[in-house]
């Protein structure tokens, strides 16, 4: 197993400077940083951020990487992470992206400071991942799909059914007797807002109602993304009566804009969301949304990471089913369908 001082030996520096440029890059200059990082890849250098000197085996840690920790979606995931972990005897560290990743969530792995790792982040790209991921540190991904590039023993993933969650919100608001729509959706690189809009357009086709008509504007999840969603869908003056949202917030800050524009929900227009936090049922109209298993999401994936933890390879992933709850929000239209909804 390759040392701190074989780094340094291949890469010319001192074994101080290969310690700095492991715990504080920022203060080695590029070109020196560039030479210590070949060598550590070449090597296969793994630090112990613990005790480097000691044989320490076992962390009892479980590292739960998002892109976010403050949104509703991951407070419930939390929830079911930590409760499940604490079962198995486990303690779980959650931590958000960084703009540096060798300072930020990722030196938790690098140093070998926790025994697996849970990762809801899509700016942690699949190489990254499968450069991390090995026997004594698994990993459990959410909401990403294990085709492409990102195959390994020591991976697997939990996910929700969001092609069905999307194709439920699409029956929901047929049903409902909408038939002029538009999507707000989430990042154009998002794999489940994508997924989301598959099902949500399979169930349009079935009707059969023109997809290609249909306004998609792109959010970031974010109540602030809806807003400006909204803002630009109003502008441009498309002509719908029902909108489905990739996920809860963006559906909240939509519905403020609505207001403001003194357009009504449901008479006017319907709005769905997708997630179903907690604030869904209390905003005014309440919300009609995607019932997505965060807490449930949560347990699975610990109880993935713990099979992993004993040996256990090649781990299928696993999917969890969505549910339709039908609120105020998307109440049966009573307007005749050819009318037109007032978004000016």
């Amino acid at each position: 197993m390759a040392t701190i001082r074989d780094v340094a030996h291949l890469a010319q520096v001192s074994v101080s400077t290969v310690s700095l440029v492991l715990r504080q890059p920022h203060r080695v200059s590029p070109e020196t940083r560039e030479k210590v990082e070949k060598a550590v890849q070449e090597l296969q250098y793994q630090p112990n951020g613990i005790a480097r000197d000691l044989r320490v085996r076992k962390t009892n840690t479980i590292a739960v990487l998002l892109h976010n920790l403050s949104g509703p979606f991951y407070s419930e995931l939390i929830r079911g992470v930590e409760e499940a972990g604490e079962n198995l005897g486990f303690t779980t560290l959650a931590a958000g992206s960084s703009k540096s990743q060798d300072q930020g969530s990722l030196r938790l792995l690098h140093e070998g400071r926790v025994d697996g790792a849970i990762v809801l982040d899509p700016t942690i790209s699949s190489p990254v991942l499968l450069r991390y991921a090995r026997k004594t540190l698994p990993i459990v991904v959410l909401d990403r799909g294990l085709s492409g590039t990102l195959q390994s023993d020591f991976i697997t993933a939990v996910g929700s059914d969001h092609e069905s969650g999307g194709y439920l919100a699409g029956k929901h608001l047929l049903t409902q007797g909408y038939r002029r729509f538009a999507l707000i959706a989430g990042p154009v690189d998002s794999e489940h807002s994508h997924l989301r809009e598959v099902g949500f357009f399979r169930a349009l086709q079935e009707e059969p109602i023109d997809v290609t008509t249909i306004p998609v504007v792109h959010g970031d999840f974010t109540e602030i993304g809806g807003v400006r969603a909204m803002t630009m869908l109003l502008d441009h003056e498309w002509s719908f009566d029902a909108i489905f949202c990739a996920n809860d917030e963006m559906a909240i800050g939509a519905m403020q804009v609505l207001e403001e524009r003194h357009v009504t929900i449901p008479e006017q227009v319907a709005i769905m969301g997708f997630d179903d936090i907690r604030l869904a049922r209390y905003v005014n109209p309440s919300l009609s949304t995607i019932h997505q298993p965060m807490y449930e999401l949560g347990i699975s994936a610990m109880k993935q990471l713990s099979r992993a933890l004993q040996g256990k390879t090649l781990i299928p992933g696993e999917m969890l089913p969505v549910k339709l709850i039908a609120r105020t929000s998307t109440q049966k239209r009573t307007t005749k369908v050819g009318e037109e909804p007032n978004v000016s």
